[in-house]
């Protein structure tokens, strides 16, 4: 028995591997674009699966497609966006800039699946009526971004603040030194430190969720060229609202699809903002990374949770993976920022041409953002244990604290004190009782480390200034 079966198109025929729910356009596609291995997001075929079964629904609705035929599409579509057939869209994410390919991958997929159920439809006079490529694929990009955002990043976010911010109020009383270019500064608790952590993880939601609103206006019923032809003019707003249904998610028709075609200037500015989140994330991680370091040699402020051997050779060596792997997932999100960018400057005309790129490396990102940000909150923030000792003992030698003090002696005799304490090597409180002539109550009272992370002013007046 052969292992393939002859389909056509409009350019003839050829051949199609047997067990393949694929068609001749999706052939030609696997043939022409043997370029990356890489497929289209899980998130982007289960849109096309909705889009699909939408647009039957609306076509159904508008008298315009046969009810057998809308619920055949239906179904199969369905089973389509549940990821029943992911392996039948074998198509290179480095194919043509429409994704043309990809749509008829889906149409060609439904239509096979619908007419093994016993409905004959075909996948351009009704999977695909009232579409084109150029308003399904910017469609699709909108509604997987949003469901990707919405579903796993969003929730997942909401989980590492509320992480960040119970180790905070655990952490609020326990004080440590602040650093500013990584020099020693004045002290702040670990809940002050970790409440600008979770300030950013916040600011970072609404930022999302802001950009959200405007990835929920949908291209679908521009058609060809933005000017609907061959589409009910209520095609699109029916399409929007089946998709909210589907999805409980309100999408809404765009008012210009002329906009939403040719450009892609909402999803570069969601991309903008998991650039921004990632910039947030790798500077939390960096701070984890360095709070973890040594512990001998380095800071040794925390430990964090043990989870693997560090090293092949060297034993006992364990590493902070955790807050790595975040920082790994952060360059890759900026780095996929700037391919997006790219990707948005690529509209000419009526169309964007790099649809498949900015799909892909949209809701790569968010996947990305998503999972290491649980990781980050579970493995990494959730039990990391604090170093009490080392922290109270750079504390007590932290020659910065005569900061404290500048309203009482002037920053003048504050600054020889500091660098006597730093070049004796000394605790900050031992020198000051001999440089200042204050009372070691005073002193105590004015140097309290706890104290000092409440901010205003803790002397009296001035005196040498």
């Amino acid at each position: 028995m052969s292992a393939f079966r002859i389909e056509h198109d409009s350019m003839g025929e050829l051949k199609v591997p047997a067990d393949a729910l694929w068609g001749a356009q999706t052939q030609r596609a696997v043939d022409n674009f043997p370029i990356s291995g890489m497929r289209m997001p899980r998130g982007f075929i289960r849109a096309l699966g909705l889009i699909k079964s939408a647009a039957a629904q609306a076509n159904a609705d508008l008298g315009q497609l046969k009810k057998p035929a809308a619920k055949a599409i239906r179904k199969a579509a369905g089973r389509v966006a549940a990821g029943e057939f992911d392996a039948h869209f074998p198509i290179d994410v480095f194919q043509t800039g429409s994704g043309t390919s990809s749509n008829m991958n889906a149409n060609e997929v439904i239509a096979h699946l619908a007419a093994q159920a016993g409905t004959k439809v075909h996948p351009n006079d009704h999977v695909n009526m009232s579409q084109s490529s150029n308003d399904v694929i910017p469609t699709a990009i909108h509604v997987s971004a949003t469901l990707g955002a919405s579903e796993d990043l969003l929730p997942a976010l909401a989980h590492l603040r509320k992480t960040v911010e119970r180790r905070a109020r655990e952490l609020q009383k326990v004080v440590k030194t602040g650093r500013t270019h990584l020099m020693d500064a004045m002290p702040v608790t670990f809940g002050q430190e970790l409440s600008g952590w979770s300030a950013q993880i916040r600011a970072a939601e609404e930022r999302i969720a802001d950009s959200l609103r405007r990835m929920r206006r949908l291209p679908q019923g521009g058609t060809a060229v933005g000017t609907g032809i061959n589409a009910d003019a209520d095609f699109g707003p029916r399409v929007a609202a089946e998709l909210s249904r589907l999805t409980k998610v309100k999408f809404e028709s765009a008012a210009n699809c002329f906009e939403g075609m040719s450009a892609q200037d909402s999803a570069v500015e969601l991309s903008g903002q998991l650039k921004a989140l990632a910039c947030a994330l790798m500077k939390i991680s960096n701070d984890l990374r360095w709070m973890n370091s040594g512990p001998l040699a380095g800071l040794g402020e925390i430990e964090l949770p043990a989870l693997q051997p560090g090293s092949s050779i060297m034993p006992g060596k364990v590493n902070p993976v955790i807050p790595e792997a975040m920082a790994m997932v952060c360059a890759q999100v900026i780095g996929n920022d700037a391919a997006i960018t790219l990707g948005g400057q690529s509209g000419n005309f009526q169309l964007n041409v790099m649809l498949p790129l900015i799909a892909h490396n949209l809701l790569q990102s968010i996947a990305l953002l998503a999972s290491a940000s649980r990781l980050l909150a579970d493995r990494a923030i959730a039990g990391f244990r604090v170093n009490t000792a080392r922290i109270d003992e750079a504390l007590a030698r932290n020659p910065i604290l005569i900061t404290a003090l500048n309203p009482v002696i002037g920053y003048e005799k504050g600054a020889a004190t500091a660098k006597k304490a730093y070049k004796e090597n000394r605790p900050i409180l031992d020198v000051a009782l001999e440089t200042t002539g204050l009372p070691r109550k005073q002193i105590e009272a004015l140097l309290d480390p706890l104290a000092l992370t409440r901010g205003g002013v803790h002397g009296g007046g001035s005196s040498g200034g």
